[in-house]
């Protein structure tokens, strides 16, 4: 009996260790650290009494969360999250489903996951704001920050075409929806230098990490692509999660030529006014690094058989399936 016993807990381990969704989470390291920033000087710090208005801060700079496992991958992965969220896009899903995070590591990925500069836990630039407090500023000057709405994000998400209707078929756990709204923060975007400090911190990351593919979605998607024109060196390839935007067609795609790119989407595109263009314009804009010799690809899921995806893909119910799909593409064209 006792070897009996030991026979069945030892096939028990072994289908574990087979099956990288199962079994502990097991790390060489985690940790976090900050790429970019630069000191200011500034005298509208603070407004109240307690707090000195004059001294140095530090802005631009970009927050990164890392998990690297055991005999990690040559090739790591970076998550760059979209508008009005931070980081936790890509963790636990709103109905407390592993993210792609964690899935990535099982898969044996060094992941890092970013807040963007001014989103979350890299901070933001107050300076304006209080200058107005202080009338030292008019109100015209104040910075734009904005939030977005359930009932706009609803159509924006593309969890129905109008709140609170919901598409035939969605992936997306409505059930869970209220967790998902507590992701949301305010977003300083139209408030930022140009260029966005995210993409020369992406651009930095990515030659520290020597070979790294970026993962980005939605108001990020362009991100690496910037970076890539910024500095290719150490972007090993890149993802763009239904991006806000592609680079255009119609302009210079000698930068590209030489990462691999994949573009993703999801479902109900076409009938979406926001997204349409876009994946029409991200087509184009594949075809023609195609055609100049380059090596970029477009998936649209339903044209692959898989119905139903949000556009937050990375929280529907099959997002492990699909991030599985991304990993063995960075597996056979990550560079």
């Amino acid at each position: 009996m006792p070897r009996l016993l030991a026979l069945v807990c030892a096939l028990l381990l072994a289908a574990c260790a087979a099956d990288p969704l199962t079994g502990p989470l097991t790390l060489q390291s985690q940790g976090s650290f900050f790429v970019g920033g630069r000191a200011v000087q500034s005298d509208t710090l603070s407004t109240l009494p307690a707090y000195a208005p004059s001294g140095t801060m530090v802005l631009d700079q970009m927050y990164v969360r890392y998990m690297t496992p055991p005999n990690p991958a040559p090739v790591s992965v970076t998550l760059i999250h979209g508008c009005c969220l931070t980081g936790k896009t890509w963790e636990t899903t709103p109905d407390g489903r592993m993210g792609w995070d964690e899935y990535f590591v099982r898969r044996g990925f060094a992941t890092h996951v970013v807040d963007q500069s001014w989103r979350g836990r890299s901070g933001g630039d107050i300076q304006a704001i209080n200058a107005v407090r202080l009338g030292r500023a008019p109100v015209s000057t104040l910075p734009t920050v904005f939030a977005a709405g359930q009932e706009a994000a609803w159509a924006i998400f593309r969890f129905g075409d109008k709140y609170p209707d919901v598409h035939p078929g969605l992936r997306f756990p409505i059930s869970a929806q209220r967790e998902f709204w507590k992701q949301m923060v305010p977003d300083w975007l139209n408030a930022q230098p140009t260029p966005n400090p995210t993409v020369p911190a992406l651009a930095e990351l990515s030659r520290r990490l020597t070979r790294n593919v970026l993962i980005s979605h939605s108001q990020s998607g362009i991100y690496p692509f910037q970076a890539v024109a910024l500095n290719r060196q150490g972007i090993a390839g890149v993802i763009a999660v239904e991006p806000g935007a592609c680079p255009d067609a119609a302009g210079d795609v000698a930068p590209y030529l030489h990462t691999p790119m994949l573009v993703l989407w999801g479902d109900y595109v076409p009938q979406a006014p926001r997204w349409a263009p876009r994946l029409v314009n991200c087509r184009a804009f594949v075809a023609k690094v195609n055609a100049a010799g380059g090596r970029a690809e477009q998936w649209v899921l339903p044209e692959r058989g898989i119905h139903g995806n949000s556009h937050m893909l990375m929280q529907d119910n099959n997002s492990l399936e699909i991030a599985g799909m991304l990993a063995d593409w960075i597996n056979a064209n990550a560079r």
